[in-house]
């Protein structure tokens, strides 16, 4: 049976992908190997260097961010090389799970999934490696699975002050465009990203950042690759090209993302994702509910992870809110499965898709029996007209 109205997407992505982009996508084929495709490649190889804020190369792979993980890996280490990972959730977990496949050597930094990656932590484990054995530091900066954003440029600084020669890896596949993101002022050495998240673009294209250091540990790395092989994609995009077939009609959408991030501005993006967190979590806390992250200035401005009663099922209402409401939120993952429900603002999202949002969880809480207290919506109504006015009164 048909149903009325548009279909809330509000899982931690992919997120919905907007009409523009859709557009732009909606293209003939091209060769790409013919004379006109470089003004495409230069457009998006410049472009989505301003996003991740570098003036270093910026590597486009047609895949999914798992991809460029392994990519990030395969052209900076070697067999049995050792690196500093953070547990901070799911997908830092098969971060590592993944490196061990490669025959690195991960040493983990466990945490309760409530928080991100601890930087004295990091300086405290750095300074114990006298011999510097760890190659790499591996952190995600938005942790997908938790709500925890962790503090990169903090963990930049804790690397230095054990003086450390361990590249800094980052995963911001879902930071990306929703978060702000230094590359360079940060000093990080491979970043990880792909096209489902903020830059608001279907799955399918992945992105490896790279400094200097890192093209300098890519010359000794002897970790197999060749897919994801960084010197031959390097040269070709110094044409506008690539060495291999790359997702054409993906890349027109990812130059209208582009415009439409810096029509809107980059800062202007980063401060309505933290206002919508915000007005989120608002509504959590006045349902009485928990947000997963616990520390104030981890929260993230991607997702918001909801810690359900004891007692409750949080699968169970998901499936509730999807059947009722015809709304998606993301799912509890691992050793947070069934404790957690994720709500999604992140890409192209406004204060009236929060606010709808925010009433298919509050009448999912109440059809399916969830001990909550009903004026959530209400609360984030009025942070987000408040925020709104303190806005227009500093214009």
């Amino acid at each position: 049976m048909r149903r009325a109205g548009r279909h809330f997407l509000q899982i931690p992505g992919p997120s919905p992908v907007p009409d523009r982009i859709l557009r732009a996508i909606d293209m003939p084929v091209v060769d790409h190997r013919g004379p006109g495709f470089a003004d495409l490649g230069n457009r998006v190889l410049h472009g989505i260097k301003r996003i991740f804020k570098t003036t270093q190369p910026v590597i486009i792979y047609p895949s999914s961010g798992t991809g460029a993980w392994e990519a990030a890996l395969v052209n900076t280490m070697s067999t049995g090389d050792k690196l500093l990972m953070v547990e901070t959730g799911h997908f830092a977990s098969l971060w590592q799970a993944l490196a061990m496949k490669l025959g690195l050597k991960p040493e983990l930094i466990e945490t309760d999934w409530r928080r991100g990656a601890d930087p004295d932590l990091i300086e405290q484990a750095l300074r114990g490696d006298s011999k510097h054995e760890i190659k790499g530091v591996c952190v995600v900066h938005n942790e997908t699975s938790t709500g925890s954003t962790s503090r990169i440029a903090a963990i930049r600084k804790a690397i230095d002050a054990a003086d450390h020669p361990a590249l800094l890896l980052v995963d911001t596949i879902s930071g990306l465009a929703s978060a702000d993101f230094r590359f360079d002022e940060w000093g990080v050495d491979v970043a990880v990203s792909g096209s489902q998240k903020g830059l608001m673009l279907p799955p399918g294209l992945s992105f490896n950042a790279v400094s200097e250091k890192a093209i300098e540990a890519n010359s000794r790395a002897s970790l197999p690759n060749s897919y994801w092989q960084w010197s031959e994609m390097i040269e070709a995009n110094k044409r506008g090209y690539f060495p291999y077939t790359p997702s054409t009609n993906l890349l027109f959408g990812l130059a209208e993302a582009i415009d439409m991030l810096e029509e809107e501005g980059l800062d202007n993006v980063f401060a309505r994702h933290i206002r919508h967190a915000a007005a989120t979590r608002t509504a959590v806390d006045a349902w009485g509910l928990e947000v997963q992250c616990k520390i104030q200035d981890e929260h993230s401005p991607v997702l918001t992870a909801v810690r359900v009663p004891d007692g409750s099922d949080a699968d169970q209402l998901r499936a509730v809110i999807l059947a009722e409401c015809d709304t998606s939120l993301g799912n509890g993952l691992s050793k947070v499965a069934g404790k957690v429900f994720r709500i999604g603002h992140l890409g192209d999202i406004n204060d009236v898709t929060l606010v709808g949002t925010l009433s298919a969880v509050e009448m999912g809480l109440h059809h399916a029996g969830v001990p909550h207290q009903a004026n959530g919506v209400q609360a984030a109504m009025d942070y987000l007209k408040a925020t709104r006015e303190a806005k227009a009164k500093a214009a």
